[in-house]
């Protein structure tokens, strides 16, 4: 028997609120926020932030077989962007890490395939929509991602438990968009929805046969798909009770494009009771059909950070900041020299501490050193040390500044002394936060960003951010 053994979500802290593209660019304003990646934050740095809250949700020193990412807007073409958020869990090198990505169908596609294996597989799904200023996919668009650690009872219990599905795929161009190309094209959208409707309707009869599930049974049913008036046209469609409808998170964060159908499925999930049936209803280029039946080891499960809390933990973000963060409005850069390329051996050299956060602790004097040092700052014992892992140790501001002339893609850039809960000190640059309201003593908690880019390389490393949701 197999299914979902852990899941979470990712939502960026900033929102922006729709009714500011009216307020600079004219036009009726709409309603709403839609989430926002930070201009230190992508597919990639999202993806690692929703592993780590599902991988808190299994027994310590749990791995996944196999690491699975999916997205449409990949940091990286040609070199794989799994590798990094492998490298951040800490994951054996025998695992591999794949991505599965250039369409917004490859998350589902993940997710499907990873049930249909016989191997414990994290799926990682993850996406940045946008769309030229004005345009209803930069309004309606969100950011965000998922995951979901997928397996067998052999592998830990089953929260949800697969009970079937089906897909109807056929060729045609109704959304598409050329590599390189910010924004994404559509066709006329009756045609879409005359295209997607049967093919929904086909998935959903075919599942609900295979699965011996009737519509009436089910409980909490979610539908999405980057076409708006096919999703709301079939979800009337499909049988099944309103109140069973999950809230597709339209108005607060937006749709997600490749990692929504596994945030809404991890919604539906928080809100499930043991023995209700989950139906996913997916359309994307065709459809897809997941059912899930809640086991009784759902009820103990209790999420590292729920859907909910994140939406609700939001901060804003000005129209101006999020098109400069976007390259659409380009500004005046920081009179000070543009960054380097990362040295890619000097990277893989120190890839514990710059991928996962691992410092070292001195064995006899437990002195611990960030980074990591061969030689004590206690007792001078010398390459005598334990590695210890940092990224999940809550820390405190001992003191900050605001430098307003260091370069920066957002500044003023915020960099704070922190101190760790057990021990450990370090020196690092903040994220998500608004210089006024910081304080000393304020806690703060490590996340993995991307520091800058120079010719193509992205830097990654381990910023600072305020808790605003304590972790489960």
């Amino acid at each position: 028997m197999r299914g979902i053994l852990s899941f979470s979500s990712y939502v960026p802290y900033r929102r922006l609120a729709r009714s500011a593209i009216a307020e600079l660019l004219g036009g009726a304003p709409a309603k709403g926020t839609r989430s926002v990646a930070s201009y230190d934050e992508d597919t990639t740095t999202m993806g690692v932030e929703a592993a780590r809250l599902a991988l808190d949700g299994t027994s310590p020193g749990q791995q996944p077989d196999e690491l699975w990412f999916a997205t449409a807007t990949p940091a990286y073409l040609d070199k794989t962007n799994a590798t990094a958020i492998h490298a951040a869990l800490r994951l054996d090198s025998d695992r591999p890490a794949i991505d599965m990505g250039g369409a917004v169908r490859s998350g589902v596609g993940a997710l499907r395939a990873a049930l249909d294996s016989s191997r414990s597989v994290l799926v990682v799904s993850s996406d940045m929509r946008t769309g030229l200023p004005s345009g209803a996919d930069e309004s309606s668009g969100g950011d965000g991602a998922a995951a979901f650690l997928v397996g067998s009872e052999s592998d830990g219990p089953v929260l949800a438990t697969h009970l079937g599905g089906a897909s109807a795929t056929e060729e045609f161009t109704d959304r598409w968009r050329a590599p390189g190309d910010v924004r994404s094209k559509v066709w006329e959208e009756r045609f879409g929805e005359t295209a997607y409707l049967p093919l929904g309707e086909q998935a959903w009869n075919n599942a609900l046969k295979a699965s011996s599930i009737t519509a009436e049974q089910v409980d909490r049913l979610v539908v999405t798909g980057t076409h708006g008036r096919a999703v709301r046209q079939l979800a009337n469609r499909l049988g099944t009770p309103k109140e069973t409808l999950v809230d597709d998170l339209s108005a607060t964060v937006g749709n997600t494009g490749t990692a929504h159908p596994g945030l809404l499925l991890a919604s539906a999930l928080e809100g499930a009771r043991p023995g209700q049936v989950i139906a996913l209803v997916v359309l994307a280029d065709g459809a897809d059909v997941l059912l899930f039946r809640a086991g009784d080891a759902l009820s103990s499960f209790t999420p590292a950070r729920p859907v909910a809390a994140q939406v609700e933990a939001g901060g804003s973000v000005p129209y101006g900041k999020f098109l400069s963060w976007r390259g659409l409005l380009p500004v005046e850069p920081p009179r000070r020299p543009e960054p380097e390329r990362v040295s890619s051996s000097a990277a893989a050299r120190s890839e514990e501490w710059k991928f996962a956060f691992v410092g070292s602790r001195d064995r006899s004097s437990g002195a611990i050193h960030l980074p990591p040092a061969r030689i004590s700052m206690k007792g001078d014992a010398v390459d005598d040390m334990d590695p210890i892992p940092m990224a999940d140790i809550p820390a405190t501001v001992v003191t900050f500044t605001v430098d307003r002339l260091v370069y920066s893609q957002s500044p003023p850039v915020v960099f704070a002394v922190v101190d760790f809960d057990g021990g450990g000190r370090f020196a690092c640059e903040l994220t998500d936060v608004d210089a006024e309201e910081l304080s000393i003593g304020d806690r703060v908690e490590m996340t993995f960003r991307r520091l800058n880019t120079a010719d193509g390389i992205h830097n990654y490393f381990w910023k600072a951010r305020p808790i605003r949701i304590p972790r489960s």
